[in-house]
């Protein structure tokens, strides 16, 4: 980053605050001190956006070329422009007026650029709308900066894909170490917050691809409970799972990221509670909140491995050294049980949830799920240069919603990950929270074999039952982050928040990425 795009005054500040351990870049500040900066009159949007787009020139398209950006919106300087010029005559700008923001290339945008989940085959044309979370960023007075990279369709396409490929962007790549991958669908919005193209980003969960793209990464994520946030307007897989949810390098900017995006949707259902839960996350950040807390350990998901499991106790010390109470161990039933149902779901879910989705786009060829199989079939080259699309014929096979297996599966899954797993388990210890390892350190990426998680597994109860949960880094193993996730009940994001911050600032466990080009190698960006 070139420090000329600041006033000397601002880098000072924020190269002496703001800026991760062993980093001096002044692209890691928070939104509060962009916002400090902003009302003081030593930045502008229009620098920091235009800050953003060096980076992602510098970094992300050239040097360690991250591929975590898929495209850059033509109109964010013009928009942030017209930030700047509206910020004096806005009452109390929000943490995200005038910030740049990155979205999952899986949200619409009803600009010019276009939304493809990494696909060639949605690239005809953009979509016709936002979708309501980028309304709400827009309404917030962010700027969107760009689209980034993902596992294509959100990885549900082949069993055998690797985390962070797509047709449309190749492959992401981890900027703690190149040759590592930066894991779970989200692994484009990851790789860029922990990179510094911008301040904050949004991804999307089904199963883990918001907390397990934080954890590589050396991020927050939160995944929220399913109908906090609109599902309308992102390309789906199941309407059971998905939600969108902030990736941001510290608890504060994930919580004001997720202030602004929660809150009730008309055309999305499952938001009708929305507006009764939805709140200012910030006024949760206590670094007192662990003081009392009751959290539970979750040991069945302990001991696959062993850098994930040492940043595990090392966490437990801290927790207990500021009052809180641990229970350990804590048994979750029936956790290796969802694995069957959910998958049973999924593959019902994805073919009528993403031909409802093509209904919504124009200007596209492709108008159902046979459409696209037929195109990657077509274009196999570009698009299944390594894996194919089995997942895909699996759900075009599979029939209605109405069908009873597919009807069985779905009770069965929300019974016993919700009701009869995770609720009972916090009842049964009076806990307000449940704690694992969010995964193991980045794994090589492998485009021959795909992805070899290991010490995952964290996140399919909360993402079964539709319930929050939260990764923050807690350690580093051989210089790759390793974080742990904190879970609870429906509409606990206050508790997770709060438990979450009173950690991350008695442990500052984040640092910002070398970009080496493998573990103990050397470093690819000149700075």
């Amino acid at each position: 980053m070139r420090l000329s795009v600041l006033s000397a005054a601002l880098a000072v500040t924020l190269l002496a605050t703001a800026a991760p351990a062993q980093s001096t870049d002044p692209a890691y500040a928070s939104l509060a001190q962009l916002q400090q900066a902003m009302r003081e009159g030593t930045l502008s949007s229009h620098t920091l956006v235009q800050q953003s787009l060096d980076r992602i020139e510098r970094i992300d398209r050239h040097g360690p070329t991250l591929r975590a950006v898929i495209e850059t919106n033509p109109d964010a300087l013009a928009l942030a422009t017209r930030a700047d010029d509206a910020r004096v005559q806005t009452a109390k700008p929000g943490l995200l007026y005038g910030i740049p923001v990155l979205l999952k290339d899986n949200v619409d945008t009803g600009d010019r650029m276009l939304t493809t989940a990494g696909s060639l085959a949605l690239a005809d044309a953009p979509a016709p709308h936002d979708a309501p979370l980028v309304a709400k960023l827009r309404a917030a007075g962010a700027i969107i900066l760009g689209k980034t990279n993902l596992s294509e369709w959100a990885n549900y396409r082949s069993t055998h894909a690797s985390s962070g490929w797509s047709g449309r962007g190749g492959q992401t790549r981890n900027p703690y170490a190149l040759d590592r991958n930066p894991c779970g669908s989200s692994a484009g919005s990851g790789a860029a917050v922990a990179a510094g193209l911008a301040p904050v980003a949004i991804g999307t969960e089904t199963d883990g691809s918001i907390i397990c793209p934080s954890a590589s990464n050396g991020l927050v994520g939160i995944k929220p409970t399913l109908g906090l946030v609109s599902r309308s307007g992102i390309v789906p897989i199941s309407h059971n799972q998905d939600t969108a949810g902030p990736m941001a390098r510290s608890v504060a900017d994930a919580a004001a990221l997720l202030s602004v995006i929660a809150g009730s949707d008309p055309g999305d259902p499952a938001t009708k509670d929305a507006d009764r839960h939805a709140t200012d996350y910030t006024r949760f950040l206590d670094a007192n909140a662990l003081r009392g807390k009751h959290i539970g350990v979750v040991r069945a998901l302990v001991g696959a491995e062993p850098n994930a499991d040492r940043a595990l106790e090392q966490a437990i010390a801290v927790m207990k050294a500021q009052g809180a109470i641990i229970v350990d161990p804590v048994t979750l039933p029936h956790l290796d049980e969802l694995g069957e149902p959910e998958g049973t779901v999924l593959s019902y879910d994805f073919k009528h949830d993403i031909n409802a989705y093509l209904a919504t786009r124009t200007g596209l060829k492709v108008k159902t799920l046979a459409d696209l199989i037929a195109f990657n079939a077509a274009h196999a080259e570009q698009e299944m240069p390594w894996f194919a699309q089995e997942l895909f014929e699996q759900s075009q096979a599979r029939g209605p919603l109405t069908d009873k297996a597919y009807l069985t599966a779905q009770a069965k899954a929300k019974r016993l990950a919700g009701p009869e797993g995770i609720d009972a388990a916090l009842a049964k210890h009076h806990l307000d929270a449940l704690l694992a390892p969010s995964s193991g350190p980045a794994f090589m990426t492998d485009p021959v074999l795909g992805d070899h998680i290991v010490g995952g597994g964290a996140t399919e109860p909360a993402a079964v039952a539709g319930y929050p949960s939260i990764t923050v880094p807690a350690s580093f193993a051989h210089g790759l982050p390793v974080g742990i996730v904190l879970f609870g009940a429906k509409w606990s994001e206050p508790t997770l928040i709060g438990i979450a911050y009173g950690f991350e600032q008695h442990t500052h466990a984040l640092q910002a990425p070398r970009f080496l080009d493998t573990v103990g190698g050397t470093p690819q960006l000149a700075h």
